[in-house]
């Protein structure tokens, strides 16, 4: 029976070969990090797209609504009013990534953050198909994720809520699901945030269609903050951060791995602290993206520019949605330390 998994397993990634490319570099970061599921009696793979799933939650939050939010059921309308929804206030969905759940703390920070804006919140839990350390499978399943999700979506414009009034918040590999979502809509979403989007397996993609893109939404941001390792280099985005360099931040401590985990999560806080407080942040453009940039400096300095010509070019920059909808490029900028992060050690 188990090498009957195995083998449907393996047929199933090679029926993906042209969307999933895995080059060396990446099994030896999975390898090394324990999330390669190669034995796959104890992973769950769900091909086979039915929607609504039992294995994802949609739960509704509102500023008025129950504390501990209502799961919504779009064969029952009534939900939306149980859960304090109303049409009139901007929504937005966030989705969590690889081996995470809605109930993380740094995402009930960012839900709170939300919640203290006005908006309506609606967290992705899809916690069955993507458990540690099944990554591939969980690769996979993010397409049922952003199908039963883009079901919701449609339920909300169905009863009033304006396309231009949703965001769509995912980091990691919820980032992607927030990209796919747009797959399975007759019109593609406004806005999407993508919080330091997963590289593994993904960033090599010859088909953008089961990944982040430029496409896939009328306005996307993307924050990174461990470029290059967990998070992708692409700026995939309309509008680019790179904050505090983008590759590592300088609050993360520890081994290499724990640094680049600490580094993968506090994109969610550095958004959540910024929710919450309107707060602008100092910045500098920088075309080239967060690649090129290294060494302890948060704000890439040109030996080509005198230090006169970079003051000149130090802005202050607002992030997530409270950025203007028209902003393109790549902005480095300085984020302080995030307090209430749970991947940072005072």
């Amino acid at each position: 029976m188990k090498q009957l998994i195995v083998f449907s397993f393996f047929t199933l990634i090679a029926k993906d070969a042209q969307t999933l490319l895995i080059n060396q570099m990446d099994w030896k970061n999975l390898i090394n990090s324990g999330a390669l599921d190669l034995n796959v009696v104890q992973c769950f793979l769900r091909d086979k797209n039915f929607c609504p799933s039992p294995y994802i939650e949609h739960r509704l939050y509102a500023p008025h609504g129950p504390r501990r939010g209502i799961a919504l059921n779009i064969q029952n309308p009534m939900s939306l009013y149980q859960g304090g929804f109303s049409k009139h206030r901007e929504t937005v969905f966030i989705v969590h990534g690889f081996n995470g759940t809605a109930i993380d703390k740094h995402l009930q920070f960012l839900r709170d953050a939300y919640l203290s804006r006005d908006f309506n919140v609606i967290t992705v839990d899809w916690r069955p198909l993507t458990r540690y350390p099944c990554y591939l499978h969980s690769l996979i399943n993010t397409r049922l994720t952003a199908q039963c999700t883009a079901q919701v979506y449609s339920y909300l414009t169905h009863y009033g809520a304006s396309r231009e009034k949703i965001t769509c918040v995912g980091h990691s590999l919820g980032a992607h699901i927030c990209g796919m979502i747009s797959n399975h809509l007759t019109k593609k979403q406004y806005r999407i945030i993508g919080l330091d989007p997963a590289r593994p397996l993904i960033e090599r993609k010859k088909s953008t269609k089961f990944r982040l893109s430029p496409d896939d939404a009328s306005v996307i941001q993307v924050l990174h903050t461990n470029a290059g390792f967990l998070g992708q280099e692409d700026n995939t985005g309309h509008l680019n951060y790179c904050i505090n360099g983008g590759r590592v931040q300088p609050f993360c401590k520890g081994h290499p791995i724990r640094r680049s985990r600490c580094s993968h999560f506090l994109s969610i806080c550095y958004l959540a602290t910024a929710t919450f407080k309107h707060k602008k942040f100092v910045g500098v453009p920088c075309p080239n993206g967060c690649v090129h940039l290294s060494g302890p400096k948060r704000l890439p300095v040109s030996g080509k520019m005198n230090p006169f010509e970079f003051v000149s070019l130090l802005r202050e920059y607002h992030i997530g949605n409270d950025a203007p909808d028209d902003a393109r490029g790549c902005i480095c900028i300085d984020v302080p330390f995030a307090k209430h992060c749970p991947f940072v050690e005072a």
